[in-house]
């Protein structure tokens, strides 16, 4: 089938990686995932990451700690998900480039959009490590900005549930969910997507959020034809 995407930015939290081992990395998880992106490279569609690091570690939950320090330990939690990441893509023949947004040369490139856009029109995936390289912003920030930066036609957000609702479907059994919405309304009604700075960030720069379940990998590539059953915030 032909895809109706070119340019796509996948967004994935640390927890999808660490499947149901709750922390960590489970390899076959992370396969199961680049297996998808792989038959949407297949497609034609260019592939870029944004990866979060919760499986490792969480900036906003440690305590007494300093929060910018803590979130400068979460952009590692980012990098190592990042390199395991490229490592699985390698191994069923995707050529990937991790670039990171604090510089650490010997493991990474550096970001340089430029350099980014030009892997992608070669048919490479990047993976874009370490957030926005500040702290105070999460990974959500960081797949705004970078899809906005390299022209992504759209953010696939991939979550463990299949779309947006109205409250958390898991605590409420009848908690309604969307099928399209605004950026407009998912701020207003704090329906919490994304967290409130990418979507603002999205709204101002037109950029589409599909949010679906990744619990079958195989709903990447559904996606990218247009065929899901998750939200579409535009």
């Amino acid at each position: 089938m032909k895809p109706i995407y070119k340019r796509v930015l996948l967004k994935l939290s640390g927890e999808v990686l660490a499947g149901e081992k709750g922390s960590g990395i489970d390899f076959d998880k992370v396969l199961e995932v680049c297996a998808a992106v792989k038959e949407s490279v297949d497609m034609g569609v260019q592939v870029a990451i944004v990866v979060g690091g919760g499986n490792f570690w969480r900036g906003r939950s440690s305590g007494k700690m300093d929060r910018t320090r803590a979130d400068h330990m979460g952009m590692l939690a980012t990098t190592i998900n990042s390199l395991a990441l490229a490592d699985a893509l390698e191994q069923i023949g995707v050529t990937a480039r991790v670039q990171t947004a604090i510089e650490m040369r010997q493991i990474a490139e550096p970001y340089i959009r430029s350099k980014a856009i030009r892997h992608l029109e070669k048919g490479r995936v990047v993976i874009f490590g370490c957030g926005t390289g500040n702290p105070f912003f999460s990974t959500d920030t960081a797949a705004a900005l970078r899809a906005a930066e390299i022209g992504a036609d759209v953010i696939f957000k991939a979550t463990n549930v299949d779309g947006v609702y109205d409250s958390d479907p898991k605590k409420n059994p009848d908690a309604k969910k969307f099928d399209t919405l605004t950026h407009l309304e998912v701020l207003q009604k704090e329906l919490h997507v994304m967290d409130s700075t990418a979507a603002s960030l999205c709204m101002d720069n037109g950029i589409e959020i599909l949010v679906f379940n990744l619990n079958k990998p195989s709903n990447i590539t559904d996606a990218m034809v247009g065929n899901h059953n998750g939200t579409l915030v535009k």
